[in-house]
């Protein structure tokens, strides 16, 4: 199973917003939408960075709430890991816990096509583990 098998089901639509955007509104946005990240575009929508729950956290305990005035481009991850809709979900799990990070945007011909996280890998590894049983019990019971 590939990328493109988890952003079928899911769906390809990302939270994305500007580098100088305040790091409360992020705050805010994260928790508005119920996601762990958002993906910061320039204005021609290339990656400059990336936020999280966690680099949000950081930045409070380094610098306290003044961090939430400035901009999410002082907090963000600037190396963002990126995969592409053909890498299998073992290598996605393998760079995830390699580079100890959750998300992962999906980028195809330098486009962000959608975003990857730690739940959608590991329910797409349970349902192919419980297809994997269930084959096996059928297989075992017409033995």
């Amino acid at each position: 199973m590939n990328v493109a098998a988890i952003l079928k089901e899911k769906g390809r639509s990302v939270f994305t917003a500007a580098p100088d955007i305040p790091l409360q509104e992020i705050a805010r946005e994260l928790t508005q939408n119920g996601v762990g990240c958002i993906v910061l575009v320039d204005k021609e929508g290339a990656i400059c960075g990336i936020v999280s729950e966690r680099d949000i956290v950081k930045a409070l305990a380094q610098s306290g709430s003044k961090a939430l005035a400035a901009a999410a481009s002082k907090t963000m991850t600037k190396d963002v890991i990126t995969c592409r809709e053909a890498d299998t979900i073992d290598e996605l799990m393998a760079e995830m816990t390699i580079r100890r990070v959750r998300h992962i945007p999906v980028v195809e011909s330098g486009k962000l096509v959608g975003i990857v996280s730690i739940g959608d890998v590991v329910k797409h590894r349970i349902a192919e583990a419980e297809m994997e049983a269930a084959a096996m019990r059928a297989y075992i019971a017409t033995g």
